[in-house]
């Protein structure tokens, strides 16, 4: 049986083209979160690297390669569960990679990998320009991951605003849902929170948010305000501003209570 309780935490991060400096945080991050006591703990989209396009498509890797190597290992050591954000994985696809977040048990075993599926191509009104499917591969599988601690559902960042694949996530049994991001400032300042939060709401489900915050370049800027929120929509945990974690607990009895309240799942009709 999962457990009743344990504490989640997102990180927040501020990653750059430095990847020894971005991987030297991370660990220190999930170093933080397991010292407060968290089993599950949530790095953000690209949280290894945040830099030119160049740069970044030639320091892609597989799942097996060093970057998922060094989570792999803090997880078997202090016990715990890693959500490695997001990475440029290494794909057969020439000038592409996928945008790939990885689940790391608590043994170091990878137990799910799940690929972004909806791609950021949009222009905003700041005059920064987007154009992920230029340079990444779609995924195009839903992921669940069953695991000690519960069911927990896979997504990354620009994932948020398609309610369709949480919805797929609920019907799958999806108790925690993850979507680590690297949300715009320009977009993030309106729309984050209240997207995350009707994740939680619409799937009664915990929703564990981790984002880079910051300034990452001299054309890339990010939100930030990660955070956890319960199958009720209330923001449980929130990262102030710069890098750090936050933690908050899972209570399976909370996600019970909720569901058999308002049992809004069994309803669908659609």
């Amino acid at each position: 049986m999962p457990p009743s309780a344990y504490l989640m935490s997102a990180v927040q991060m501020t990653s750059t083209a430095d990847r020894a400096r971005n991987l030297d945080t991370a660990v220190r991050l999930v170093n933080e979160a397991a010292d407060l006591g968290a089993k599950l703990i949530g790095l953000p989209e690209n949280f290894a690297f945040m830099g030119p396009e160049d740069a970044r498509l030639a320091g892609a890797e597989t799942l097996e390669g060093p970057t998922l190597g060094t989570l792999r290992e803090v997880a078997r050591r202090r016990g715990v569960y890693v959500l490695a954000g997001s990475i440029a994985e290494k794909v057969d696809a020439p000038g592409k990679t996928a945008n790939t977040s990885a689940l790391i048990a608590d043994d170091g075993s990878i137990v799910a990998a799940y690929r972004k599926i909806h791609l950021f191509d949009v222009q905003i009104p700041d005059g920064a320009r987007y154009a992920e499917s230029e340079v990444v591969v779609p995924g195009d599988r839903v992921v669940i991951a069953p695991t000690p601690l519960g069911r927990i559902g896979l997504s990354v960042c620009y994932d948020l605003r398609f309610p369709e694949l949480y919805r797929k996530l609920a019907a799958l049994g999806a108790e925690v849902i993850a979507i680590p991001s690297a949300f715009t400032l320009f977009t993030g300042k309106d729309h984050w929170e209240v997207l995350v939060r009707a994740r939680a709401v619409e799937n009664l489900a915990y929703v564990l948010a981790p984002a880079q915050v910051g300034r990452h370049s001299s054309s890339r800027q990010t939100f930030g305000n990660a955070m956890i929120v319960d199958p009720w929509g209330v923001v449980l945990a929130r990262c102030p501003d710069g890098e750090g974690v936050c933690v908050a607990p899972f209570k399976r009895d909370r996600l019970e209570r909720v569901r058999q309240e308002l049992p809004a799942l069994k309803h669908r009709k659609l």
